[in-house]
């Protein structure tokens, strides 16, 4: 038996083996240790090999009710939203989870209020009542500059998602919303299509906007027109997904293709579609945005824009456990165009 089987059976037999054990057994910095434990990507294969196997033999188990004694926090991370999309609310935990999975770390949802007066209250008073290591912050509340500063004034890790620039590195992780609906109205416009609608996010929300002036920007270059008729408003959800796709489709010179800022409002305006008997795709492209789960499910499939929202909560959440390596991390994340069976080329009408 070796020095350190020995070793091991004396720390199982009292049950004492601590983090410094560990370390020193692994002959690793006890900073690297947690590492291990919180599953940091930036550790070699070998260096988290050997200190699995150490934490295996010594039968150390961390404690983190007492690390977050003496941290005075604990090893919570929060997600604040307030988004009427729950498939984007869904994607978002899931990639947080996939980060934190087989550490110590757990994931507190709070749905708050952006309208509410008394919303930077309510958010303080959860802050200090959890002691979290850190929050995640969706849009659109993301966007709300006095949301970030109260983190700061509390001394509250936090990370915001956006789809522009909203903060420095180590606090964002933002997508190119814009330019990938731009790619989206190529691609509609390659097919022949010239007379494209557009069924436009909620006010208030910064993806709408961006979604909305990429698509503006990308019909003004292939100098193509986009009148009063031709943009419906929406909420993110399917039912204005329909109801502003029937206004679309009522025009006299109705769309050959619509491009809805979300899926859910893409499967709302075909929904429409089938209700006037227009045939998807022959009579009518779609184009939506997110690529969820309800982008492949229905029929026609959907082409769409794969927002690549599990990654960047995978992202967001490693540069809260890891704070000191939050830069190293991906801070801009690309969508990409999933063509599916949803657009066709335009005949004439």
């Amino acid at each position: 038996m070796s020095g350190n089987d020995e070793l091991g059976d004396g720390f199982r037999r009292e049950g004492k083996a601590t983090i410094n054990d560990v370390a020193r057994v692994s002959g690793v910095s006890k900073k690297t240790v947690s590492r291990v434990i919180n599953r940091s990507p930036l550790l070699s294969a070998e260096t988290r090999e050997r200190v699995e196997a150490v934490i295996r033999d010594l039968g150390y188990v961390p404690n983190p009710q007492a690390r977050a004694l003496a941290m005075g926090r604990n090893f919570l991370l929060g997600l604040l939203h307030d988004n009427p999309n729950a498939q984007m609310v869904l994607n978002f935990q899931e990639g947080v989870l996939e980060a934190i999975r087989d550490t110590e770390f757990a994931l507190v949802v709070r749905p708050v209020n952006r309208h509410s007066v008394g919303m930077l209250d309510d958010v303080r008073h959860f802050l200090e009542r959890q002691r979290l290591f850190g929050v995640l912050i969706l849009p659109p509340i993301s966007e709300n500059d006095a949301l970030a500063a109260l983190c700061r004034e509390l001394g509250c890790r936090y990370v915001r998602m956006g789809s522009a620039a909203l903060d420095d590195e180590a606090h964002l992780v933002e997508s190119n919303d814009r330019e990938a609906v731009g790619q989206a109205v190529d691609h509609l416009v390659s097919q022949g299509h010239r007379n494209i609608a557009l069924i436009a996010g909620p006010e208030g929300f910064r993806s709408a906007q961006e979604r909305r002036n990429g698509f503006l920007e990308a019909m003004a270059r292939h100098g193509l027109s986009v009148g009063p008729g031709r943009v419906a408003p929406g909420n993110y959800t399917f039912d204005s997904g329909r109801a502003a796709a029937e206004r679309l489709l009522e025009a006299s010179e109705r769309p050959t293709a619509i491009f809805a800022s979300n899926d859910e409002m893409a499967a709302g305006a075909l929904h429409a579609a089938r209700q006037r008997e227009i045939e998807v795709p022959a009579a009518l492209s779609l184009i939506g945005f997110d690529d969820t789960a309800i982008a492949a499910h229905i029929w026609p499939p959907l082409t769409t824009v794969r927002w690549p929202i599990i990654s960047m909560a995978r992202a967001a959440a490693y540069k809260l456990i890891h704070p000191a390596e939050a830069k190293q991390q991906p801070s801009r994340f690309l969508s990409d165009l999933v063509r599916r069976a949803s657009v066709a080329p335009a005949v004439k009408q």
